[in-house]
């Protein structure tokens, strides 16, 4: 490692569909980091799967990442840490992580099995009926399945890997059905059918490293632009609101959301910061599992940093704890013998 400030690479944009929201939630990100603390490189991802290397001073003393930018190979330089903002597939997924393991660099967040179960909601849902965590009930349909919808109407159709409610349909009739599909697999190849769970949208955010992560205090997502939670009400102005901590919901039900939130980041081996997304079912007021985020959203304003800011923890003092664990897991990983 190095001395003095600890040098950290934030990588940002990617190749998936949410790559102008990884854009934004990297600015915000290199303006937070507190430049007498840390020596900050930038790196871009474009869509086209091109690195590029941000402007700042000369990091061509060493080589820690190749990063091809379709010319010649430009050094990143040595890092004690990298940042990765990055949503959806080819960043969330596992594939970045492996690579930064095969790179033998620390980095913030879950890593190569946790990012890549969590982005398969197909997978994911089947880990925590496992667990005893409850979800609402899907089917998978793969190439060459045919479409089918056990569960009535209204239901969900989604990709099975992807974020930012892309490609999602709320589907209220049977007519509906093969479009949603066929908009699903635009970004797909395999489509979830989910039954509708009738209730309120609630959020938990979890800070950690295994054995001992932590859980936020519950948020109410309020959504002012649709009947669920689309991609305008996300990232429209005046879309939405969070509500900390939610109305109308008992002590009981505030705590089982923090519990189950934790027990699915454990359950799913992550690490550093993820965000847990839940249905609080109308009929009976039960938690239900909606998804497990592993590279939430990132601005000052997005719901996992205004989830913990209300819960004692600043934006900057948030990326602090996340670099820090970074670091801790892989000193205590350098150990292992492969």
């Amino acid at each position: 490692m190095s001395r003095g400030r600890i040098r950290v690479a934030v990588l940002a944009g990617g190749r998936s569909s949410e790559h102008q929201i990884s854009l934004a939630s990297a600015r915000s990100v290199l303006e937070a980091l507190d430049p007498e603390r840390y020596d900050v490189r930038q790196l871009a991802i474009g869509r086209d799967g091109r690195w590029e290397l941000g402007t700042g001073e000369d990091c061509s003393t060493g080589e820690t990442l190749p990063v091809p930018t379709g010319r010649t190979p430009t050094p990143l330089g040595p890092v004690d840490v990298v940042l990765p903002i990055l949503h959806g597939p080819f960043g969330e997924d596992g594939t970045v992580q492996g690579l930064l393991e095969l790179a033998d660099v620390a980095y913030v967040g879950p890593g190569v099995l946790a990012s890549a179960l969590c982005m398969d909601k197909d997978v994911f849902k089947r880990v925590m009926r496992d667990q005893g965590v409850p979800v609402a009930e899907h089917v998978a349909l793969r190439l060459g399945d045919t479409v089918r919808n056990p569960f009535g109407y209204p239901v969900f159709v989604k990709p099975a890997r992807l974020g930012s409610s892309v490609g999602i349909s709320k589907v209220r009739e049977e007519t509906e059905l093969e479009p949603a599909v066929e908009l699903a697999r635009r970004h797909d190849e395999k489509v979830l059918v989910e039954e509708f769970v009738p209730g309120i949208e609630i959020e938990v955010g979890v800070l950690g490293n295994l054995p001992t992560p932590v859980a936020s205090l519950p948020g109410r997502v309020i959504s002012h632009l649709a009947d669920w939670y689309d991609y305008a009400s996300k990232y429209d102005e005046g879309g939405s609101e969070l509500e900390i901590p939610p109305a109308g919901l008992s002590e009981a039900q505030l705590e089982r959301a923090q519990q189950l939130a934790v027990q699915a980041f454990v359950a799913t081996e992550c690490e550093g910061m993820a965000r847990a997304d839940f249905f609080v079912r109308e009929s009976d007021g039960e938690i239900v599992m909606n998804e497990l985020n592993t590279i939430p959203g990132f601005t000052a304003t997005s719901f996992y940093t205004r989830l913990f800011e209300a819960s004692g923890y600043s934006y900057a003092h948030l990326l602090d704890r996340l670099i820090e664990l970074a670091l801790e897991r892989y000193e205590r990983r350098s150990g292992l013998q492969f």
